[in-house]
């Protein structure tokens, strides 16, 4: 950039931003000056593929083949998950793994294929390698659910970091899922996929790729089965994706195609075989149990960039209040710290924060506050001096501190792959609980640091700890929340130890449930973006992260109260249910939208508070099944190819299938059914799965229909739990499971299963236990008689 550019640069962002466009263009340059002299070019490179089989080491759960120019380990584990690593790799380190890599299965045993190849046997999953380097993955019937070609390196000849591809194909009537959160998802079409948190920069839609959650996790659906595979390299990379088709007639099948592309980092992955609950299951067992929220964390939350002053925090609770709508949470942004510096606050505005935040806690509303990874770069600056003595802030390889530009202008990034670090991140936490906030809501670390031009982070030649092993940013990216969020994690739970953390983060990676959840980030206001907010929540789901939301109405604009409606609606359904706005965007109460859209909002906000039970109990299930919350139609029949196609309606655990309105002037939708009887919940109209039916979907609500035979626990008008159960078919019996959970501790509730059945010309609820059939403790309800 010359001074020419520079100028230009400055002029576009106007006078009252010219220092920051300033700080921006010099921070790019940084940068750019940081990696050229920080990253060595790659020069010539030398191509290496595996060459044929050269001799086996049989081991624990499988061994070690080895071939011409490489060797590949082969682990089964326990818990039924496969492992194999290239040159060497095991399975640690890694930051996805939440605790030691699983014990090998005993059972499992490296053996003599065909034509000089390699297998092993295991209960669930039989790996076959031939003898040139090809991994098969078979059902134990012997269906081939996926064939790993001989994978290809390239190697600088004067040494550094290898790249590499693999190649894979799946079954012709695959489906490919995941990869984090993917706006055009849930189900991924073909085309290239980045693996790259990344800050777009605006509000983004569903042809925006790619986004602040990546990961190298695909779920992949077929007839044969479901099965989930993970790439365990941070880097950067690409999947190109092409879904398979079958012969019409006598034509033959194509195969679906995957093809990944790694900058570097081991080449090594896991699998896992099953149903799509026994491979979340594993998936969970493997990187971690999700996080527990708080049972007020799942209810309403209300946030806006702007709020500006207490005075209109106190406005705002008020119009809640005023208008009898139930509110759970208040999220403050960046405009209530002191300069948008992290961990401070503005006492100009802000001169009673505590006070405030116990006003609000008496009246059952929790404080949530924003905090960003930037630190400003000024001495005096209590965050940036107390760094700086901890040697905390990530620094290039000439040893100088990297420097950026985010919002309180110049600025420095601490380095939360390094253990120390992430201990002193977490003390800073006793600042904001001494403020009143309870919830911690992190943003901007992808990490983000504004440029002119190029990449907006951290140059890719900055260095890091990696947990002492040392490595540059470009290893250590695509982690850097997902430490970041450990660190907050582990700081509060030390801090407060009586009360589970809540927290949730822009960006992540493989493993990040175990500290929280994620929002959907900036997603642009308009009815794209209503629809992309359903694909990232299951997206998300089906990578192991069950806690997600949009921003109700989106990020930026102003929508029309139709859109408005329809995006609080299908909120309501969602775990986090947070309606969100930018600085420059309209307001997002629902009483400024007109009367009739109050009314309506008010309908959504009391079915949530209705069923915060039902809620609870899928929160405690995900933390114990890795199951999500929101789940694909497809989830108890993946062999439902019409249900595999289904995008635009999900099932809320195992009762309840919700079916949003995503397109304007809609009164009527079409509901893809699973197998079974579904009952409309406001009418009580049964309809017979599986098919596709059409229901009413007025402006007042959206369609949600409950399983037959299904118990839900709801919350009753004294604030207690009941049991709302739906008629099963005749001659058939039906359930449920309730999870109590009053307090927001670590104290483990008792899971109470219950069942229905008729009994003469009535259903009949009770409870199953160690002790047989009993009655439920709590009152109970029985819908869908009339049609039972």
């Amino acid at each position: 950039m010359d001074g020419r550019d520079l100028v230009r640069s400055v002029k576009a962002v106007g006078s009252a931003g010219a220092t920051q466009g300033l700080r921006t263009v010099r921070a790019a340059w940084r940068r750019r000056r940081a990696d050229a002299s920080g990253l060595p070019p790659r020069g010539a490179e030398r191509a290496r593929v595996p060459g044929p089989v050269r001799d086996v080491e049989p081991g624990p759960g499988g061994g070690v083949v080895r071939f011409d120019r490489s060797e590949l380990r082969i682990i089964v584990a326990v818990n039924g998950a496969v492992f194999w690593g290239w040159d060497g790799a095991g399975p640690e380190p890694s930051y996805a793994l939440a605790n030691r890599c699983p014990e090998p299965d005993p059972r499992a045993a490296l053996e003599p294929d065909k034509d000089g190849g390699w297998r092993v046997v295991a209960e669930r999953v039989t790996v076959v390698v031939s003898r040139h380097g090809a991994v098969e993955v078979l059902t134990p019937g012997g269906v081939t659910l996926r064939r790993d070609l001989p994978p290809r390196w390239w190697e600088p000849v004067g040494g550094g970091p290898a790249r590499w591809m693999q190649r894979s194909e799946v079954a012709a009537d695959a489906r490919f899922f995941g990869l984090g959160g993917r706006a055009s998802g849930p189900r991924l079409r073909d085309g290239t996929y980045r693996l790259w948190n990344t800050d777009p920069g605006r509000p983004f839609g569903p042809d925006d790729d790619p986004l602040y959650v990546t990961m190298p996790v695909q779920l992949v659906v077929a007839d044969a089965a479901t099965h989930l595979v993970f790439h365990d390299s941070s880097w950067d990379g690409t999947v190109t994706l092409r879904e398979g088709a079958e012969g019409a007639g006598s034509g033959h099948d194509r195969a679906g195609s995957c093809e990944l592309r790694m900058d570097g980092g081991p080449l090594r992955c896991w699998v896992m075989v099953g149903t799509p609950a026994r491979v979340l299951l594993g998936w969970a067992s493997l990187t971690g149990a999700p996080a527990l929220p708080p049972a007020w964390a799942l209810g309403h939350h209300h946030a806006r960039w702007g709020f500006g002053s207490e005075l209109e925090v106190r406005r705002i609770v008020a119009g809640y209040q005023e208008r009898g709508l139930p509110l759970d949470a208040v999220h403050l942004d960046i405009d209530h710290h002191d300069g948008h510096q992290v961990f401070t606050v503005d006492e100009d505005r802000f001169p009673k924060l505590p006070v405030l935040a116990e006003e609000l806690r008496r009246d059952g509303i929790r404080l949530v506050s924003i905090v960003d990874p930037a630190v400003r770069a000024e001495p005096g600056n209590a965050v940036f001096d107390s760094g700086t003595a901890e040697d905390a802030f990530v620094r290039d390889a000439a040893g100088r501190i990297v420097r950026g530009v985010l919002w309180p202008g110049e600025t420095v990034y601490p380095d939360f792959t390094h253990a120390r670090v992430r201990e002193w991140w977490g003390r800073l936490y006793e600042e904001r609980l001494a403020q009143g906030f309870v919830g911690f809501w992190h943003d901007m670390n992808e990490p983000t640091s504004f440029t002119a031009f190029g990449e907006s982070t951290l140059p890719r030649s900055a260095r890091h700890s990696l947990e002492g092993r040392g490595g540059d940013h470009r290893e250590a990216h695509n982690v850097y929340a997902l430490s970041m969020a450990r660190a907050g994690y582990e700081g509060l739970r030390e801090l407060a130890p009586q009360e589970r953390p809540f927290l949730f983060s822009r960006s992540g990676w493989a493993g990040m449930q175990r500290y929280g959840g994620t929002w959907s980030g900036d997603v642009a206001t308009g009815w794209p973006g209503l629809r992309a907010s359903l694909s990232l929540v299951m997206g998300l789901g089906l990578c192991g992260v069950p806690y997600s939301g949009p921003d109700v109405g989106g990020y930026d604009g102003s929508p029309s109260p139709e859109l408005y409606l329809r995006w609080f609606q299908l909120g309501a359904f969602l775990p986090l249910f947070r309606t969100h706005a930018s600085l420059r965007a309209g307001r997002r109460e629902p009483w400024e939208f007109g009367d009739d859209v109050l009314e309506h909002a008010r309908v959504a906000l009391v079915e949530r508070r209705r069923l915060l039970p039902y809620f609870v109990t899928l929160a405690h299930l995900a933390r114990r099944t890795g199951a999500p919350y929101v789940r694909p139609l497809w989830w108890s029949a993946p062999e439902d190819r019409a249900l595999r196609d289904c995008e635009d309606a999900f099932l809320l655990g195992d009762c309840l299938l919700v079916a949003p309105v995503l397109d304007p002037g809609a009164d009527r939708r079409a509901v893809q059914l699973p197998r079974g009887r579904w009952y409309d919940t406001a009418t009580g109209q049964a309809y017979e799965g599986p098919g596709q039916v059409l229901v009413d979907a007025p402006l007042s609500r959206i369609p949600v229909l409950a399983r037959a035979g299904a118990v839900i626990p709801v919350r009753g008008d004294d604030g207690g739990v009941e049991l709302e159960a739906w008629a099963p078919a005749r001659g058939r019996t039906g359930g449920g499971l309730v999870v109590t959970d009053a307090g927001d501790g670590w104290d483990e509730p008792e899971i109470e299963r219950y069942v229905a059945r008729w009994v003469g010309s009535r259903v009949v609820v009770k409870r199953e236990g160690e002790d047989g059939v009993s009655e439920p403790p709590h009152p109970v309800r029985v819908r869908g008689l009339q049609t039972g």
